[in-house]
Order: C-alpha cells, then structure tokens, then sequence
C-alpha cells in the first residue's frame, strides 16, 4: 500500500477518501485511493444515475422579524397640578382620549399644548364636543346622543389681568 493510504486515518478530517478494491494485472488485491468526486463522476457515466445536492441550506423560520418599532411614548408629558410655560407639550394622543380646556390647544396630530404660562388642572367633565370635527366624528361619532365624560387639561395663568370694567354698584 503507498505511504498516502496509510495515513488515510489522519486526514480524514481534511479530505474524504473512499477505498476501492480492485484487482491489477497479477490478480491480487491491492488498495487504491479514489477522490470521492471522481467517483461520483464515474458512476454518474457508468449507470445513468445524477446526484442533485441541496441548493439551498435548511435553516429555521422565522417570525416576527419585523418588530423593531421604536414606542411612540404617547400619554401624560405633564401632571395635575405642575407649572408649564407657554408652548409645553402636555399630552400626545393618537385617538381623542384627552380633551382641551382654558387656555389648551389642540394641534393637527392630537397634541395639547399650554397656550399660556400657568398651572396645569386636569378636570373629568361631561362633553360638549362640537361635532363637526373630524377627529370628534372619528372617535365619538357613535356617542352622539349619549352622555359620557373625559379629561379636560386645563391651564390657570400665574397673573390674571387686572383690567376689569365696573358694569354696575349696588
């Protein structure tokens, strides 16, 4: 046997080898080392036989691959009771869920903001919605004739206006 097939047990893990038996011209046995693609090539021309291999590798299916949404952080930006400024954000909203009150806007995404600086107030009161409003018709068109209550922010200023008119004395 040549000096390669003997040492066939330790490279196995870097080549792969099949052994054939064959007979040479003096009729003995003698061990000669085949590439397994040559073969697989023979093989493939001797009986008519094809080998596909996989084309793809099998790996597991995946769900919910798709989830990295950053959070929105919608809700509260300032509590009862805080001061806030002119401009604050004090609630974001996707749905009407917070309503405004003295001196609060509403702007064009839901948000309520303070129109003047003063103390926050949130208040739970009946609704008297103007109902031509498209978020109003959008989130409480199904309420119409019912009555129901919501949260109201509200803002008292820190310096009222001292210009009061004198209408009449007792």
């Amino acid at each position: 046997m040549s000096n390669k097939c003997q040492k066939i047990s330790h490279l196995h893990l870097t080549s792969l080898f099949i052994f054939n038996f064959a007979k040479n011209l003096n009729n003995r046995m003698t061990l000669v080392c085949v590439n397994l693609k040559q073969i697989l090539q023979h093989t493939k021309n001797i009986f008519g036989v094809s080998i596909r291999a996989a084309s793809k590798k099998t790996g597991g299916s995946t769900q919910n691959t798709h989830t990295k949404v950053r959070p929105k952080h919608r809700g509260w930006k300032v509590q009862d009771g805080h001061r806030v400024e002119a401009g604050s954000i004090l609630a974001t909203q996707r749905h009407l869920r917070f309503h405004p009150g003295l001196n609060v806007g509403f702007g064009r995404n839901g948000t309520l903001f303070a129109m003047v600086p003063g103390r926050v107030l949130v208040t739970c009161e009946k609704v008297d919605l103007n109902w031509t409003h498209t978020w109003v018709q959008r989130c409480h068109g199904f309420r119409q004739e019912k009555e129901f209550f919501k949260k109201y922010f509200n803002i008292l200023p820190d310096k009222q206006h001292q210009n009061f008119k004198l209408i009449d004395q007792l």
